[in-house]
């Protein structure tokens, strides 16, 4: 009994600290050119089973919009890694932001994870593999339960341990664990949101890819920038340009919600 009550001390120790894990993160937009791999850090924060998924540069943008600076916000509407998670309400949410609109999108499909007997070392930590299908895709993890954290990169949960290492099995996205640190504050700056499902994440999409330079809402009739050699050019031309790198990206996360713009 004594053993008992020492081990469910730990645990209620370790989900009231404050942890931060760092993945690395690889993935291919253009499916007709996987040798350009995208990469970078993104940090998952977590505290008393609530989490935010993030890349290191929103989450230093996150940071300004808590200190009353102007925010930024990327262009764009796909290929977003923003996940906000309660774990103790299996909730779990993207965040989309778009003209400076933060956008909530929930996540409803279901991980379902086949947990294998295969075990390795990745890193110091002891892990096993498991399996799961999500958006389109097939998943290979590698939990450990030696960080007894029931989450995960992105969208990922639920398995009985951390997950430090997950890929599909096209190898297009992968998350690897490259450092834990302990401590911090868990800051939330994208709270004032307004729910919307994949049809209307579409649609947002599609408003971004016809009218990039947000032209239309700003009621102008016509705009022009000046090129690297002090040309005038007509903003068309620049839409067309940036249109044709929107198709490129055509190989998304959640390749079921793949937005067909022809």
């Amino acid at each position: 009994m004594k053993l008992i009550i020492f081990f469910l001390g730990i645990s209620t120790f370790c989900f009231s600290q404050k942890f931060s894990f760092i993945y690395e993160t690889k993935y291919k937009l253009n499916s007709e050119n996987p040798d350009d791999v995208n990469s970078g850090n993104m940090i998952l924060d977590l505290k008393n089973n609530t989490s935010i998924f993030r890349d290191s540069l929103e989450r230093k943008s996150d940071s300004i919009r808590l200190n009353n600076v102007n925010k930024s916000f990327k262009m764009g509407v796909q290929n977003q890694f923003y996940v906000k998670k309660n774990l103790s309400q299996k909730r779990v949410e993207k965040v989309i932001t778009y003209l400076g609109t933060d956008y909530l999108l929930p996540i409803e499909e279901i991980l379902d994870w086949k947990i294998s007997s295969e075990q390795k070392m990745i890193g110091k930590y002891k892990s096993q593999k498991a399996e799961t299908n999500y958006g389109g895709r097939n998943w290979i993890a590698w939990f450990t339960t030696e960080l007894p954290f029931s989450d995960g990169p992105y969208i990922f949960n639920g398995l009985p341990g951390l997950i430090v290492s997950i890929q599909d099995s096209n190898n297009d996205y992968s998350f690897n664990l490259i450092e834990v640190k302990k401590g911090g504050n868990l800051f939330d700056a994208r709270t004032n949101t307004i729910k919307i499902d994949w049809k209307k994440y579409e649609a947002l999409a599609k408003s971004y890819f016809n009218d990039p330079f947000n032209i239309n809402l700003r009621g102008w009739k016509t705009a022009t920038f000046t090129d690297a050699n002090g040309a005038t050019v007509d903003i068309s031309i620049k839409n067309k340009e940036l249109q044709n790198y929107i198709l490129q990206e055509n190989n998304p996360i959640e390749l079921n919600h793949k937005i067909n713009y022809k």
